[in-house]
């Protein structure tokens, strides 16, 4: 049989807004306006009776032990949720940055999940796929259907896609790894404790982007703050985004490190992100389309 295959791609976090943190289990409670890039990950699935996997790619070296991987812990989710589940060889292609803020790993796992799923005639949303992926990771589930869309919660509450107009992004990773935890850590939330400087903006379904901007703009990430205290490089890399030409908002994403910027066109993208990897040759640097 051919090989099964599906692109993993970034999820980026327009907005992140932490509401306060949970008494119940610790977690922090988001609400994020989230987009996907065509920058990506690629995963392929050859069906078979042992379940296994390789990685290759320019970021492969960081992406930790196979046997821990997201993809491998989704799929055994999965496997014990639907006894007889047919799995085989995974081969994952990872081009992202690894804790770079982006939901790479997470995106990989609902990758792997898609697969099983086509493979096994299960249907995207049957109860077994999205349990399996709430119980691999916060942002798996809303990465099983990358489309825009709001989380809630600690991620477990997805909203419906909001069939956004292509935004032009740059996306960069200044190359230093910046774990969730520290970042969440310098946030200073305690146990039952809430954080409300301001709610979030309804962002409307077939918003074009001068609408989005417009949204988006006074919304914030609450992490950006700590995460400058762990990882002080994202302040270099925002300022280099805000003095490029066209660029119209410049954020972190998820803990960090990456950042990205909208653009007022593709073409303005296009060539900052040309200018900032000439410039920054050590930097992950990609201009894309949000989505």
């Amino acid at each position: 049989m051919l090989p099964l295959f599906t692109r993993a791609p970034a999820k980026i976090n327009l907005t992140l807004h932490v509401r306060g943190r949970r008494a119940g289990d610790g977690y922090h409670e988001l609400e994020s306006l989230v987009a996907f890039s065509g920058a990506g990950d690629g995963l392929s699935l050859v069906p078979g009776a042992e379940l296994s996997l390789t990685v290759s790619g320019p970021t492969a070296g960081p992406a930790g032990p196979l046997d821990d991987n997201l993809v491998i812990r989704a799929a055994r989710h999965l496997a014990a949720a639907k006894p007889g589940l047919t799995l085989g060889a995974f081969h994952l292609v990872k081009r992202l940055p690894v804790a770079a803020g982006i939901g790479g790993g997470s995106s990989d796992a609902a990758a792997a999940l898609r697969l099983l799923a086509r493979l096994n005639h299960l249907d995207a949303d049957d109860p077994a796929v999205l349990a399996a992926a709430r119980a691999t990771g916060a942002d798996v589930p809303v990465c099983l259907d990358p489309r825009a869309r709001m989380m809630t919660g600690a991620g477990e509450s997805v909203g419906a896609p909001l069939h956004l107009a292509p935004l032009p992004v740059v996306l960069i990773n200044p190359g230093v790894p910046v774990a969730t935890a520290p970042v969440f850590r310098a946030l200073g939330l305690a146990v039952g404790e809430r954080h409300i400087p301001g709610d979030h903006p309804v962002v409307p379904a077939g918003a074009d982007p001068e609408r989005v901007l417009d949204i988006i703009g006074p919304a914030r990430n609450d992490l950006q703050g700590p995460a400058l205290t762990v990882a002080p490089v994202i302040e270099t890399v925002l300022t280099a985004l805000r003095g490029e030409p066209g660029c119209r908002l410049a954020r972190m994403s998820g803990s960090g490190a990456t950042v990205y910027a909208l653009f007022s066109d593709r073409s303005a993208a296009a060539r900052a992100a040309r200018r900032l990897g000439m410039s920054h040759p050590a930097w992950w640097v990609k201009s894309a389309l949000l989505r």
